[in-house]
C-alpha cells in the first residue's frame, strides 16, 4: 500500500510535516511525505493539462499512484493555508483525487475552523474522504526531533499506529484490488 502524506505547510520546521515524517518512521516503506506545496505555481486553468508546469505534473503523478492520502495542515487566519488550497485547486478538474481515500492528521490543539473548511473541500473533491479517521497530536512549536520522539513513546505510539492501521483498512475497502497492508 502506498500512502502519500501531504503537508499543508511550506515552513522548514513545520510541526505538521514533522508529524507526517514521524508516521513515516512507523511505516517507512509505505508512506512518502510531500512537503513541496510552496513549489507549486499559483493555479490557473490556462496551465492545466498539456500546459501544466513540471512541478504540478509530478504532484499529480504522486497523487495518482498512491492508494490514499493523509493530509496534515496548520491553520492560517482560521482557514486553509493558501499553498494547500492551491495544491487542491490543481487537482479539481482531473481524476487523480476523485475517489481517493483521504484522512486528516493535525499537529495542534486548535484549528477547528481550518479543519472544518478542509473537511468541506476534501469531501467535495473525493468521494472517499473519511471524516471519522482523524489523528490529533498537539505538538505546536516543538522541534521535529522532539515530535518524533514524543510520538514514539509508549503513551503515544499506539494511537498513531491505530490511526495508520485504520486508514490502511479504509484504503483497502475503497480499492478493488487489495495490495499489501501497511506493515507496522
Amino acid at each position: 500500500m502506498k500512502i502519500l502524506a501531504i503537508s499543508g505547510s511550506s515552513r522548514e520546521l513545520s510541526t505538521n510535516t514533522a508529524l507526517l515524517r514521524a508516521f513515516q518512521a512507523l511505516a517507512p516503506a509505505d508512506i512518502a511525505v510531500f512537503d513541496r506545496i510552496g513549489e507549486l505555481p499559483v493555479f490557473s486553468p490556462d496551465l492545466e493539462g498539456p500546459n501544466a508546469p513540471e512541478s504540478v505534473i509530478r504532484f499529480i503523478e504522486k497523487i495518482s499512484v498512491s492508494d490514499g492520502l493523509i493530509i496534515s495542515s496548520p491553520e492560517y487566519v482560521r482557514s486553509i493555508p493558501g499553498g494547500l488550497k492551491n495544491a487542491i485547486d490543481w487537482l479539481v478538474s482531473g481524476e487523480a483525487v476523485v475517489g481517493k481515500p483521504i484522512a486528516l492528521a493535525h499537529a495542534s490543539h486548535r484549528g477547528e475552523d481550518m479543519l472544518a473548511a478542509l473537511r468541506t473541500v476534501l469531501s467535495t473533491v473525493s468521494s472517499s474522504f473519511s471524516e471519522n479517521i482523524f489523528f490529533r497530536f498537539p505538538v505546536m512549536n516543538q522541534a521535529p526531533d522532539a515530535i518524533r520522539e514524543s510520538l514514539m513513546t509508549s503513551a503515544n505510539r499506539p494511537g498513531a499506529e491505530k490511526f495508520l492501521k485504520d486508514f490502511a483498512a479504509f484504503c483497502r475497502s475503497q480499492i478493488s484490488e487489495v495490495p499489501d497492508a501497511i506493515a507496522i
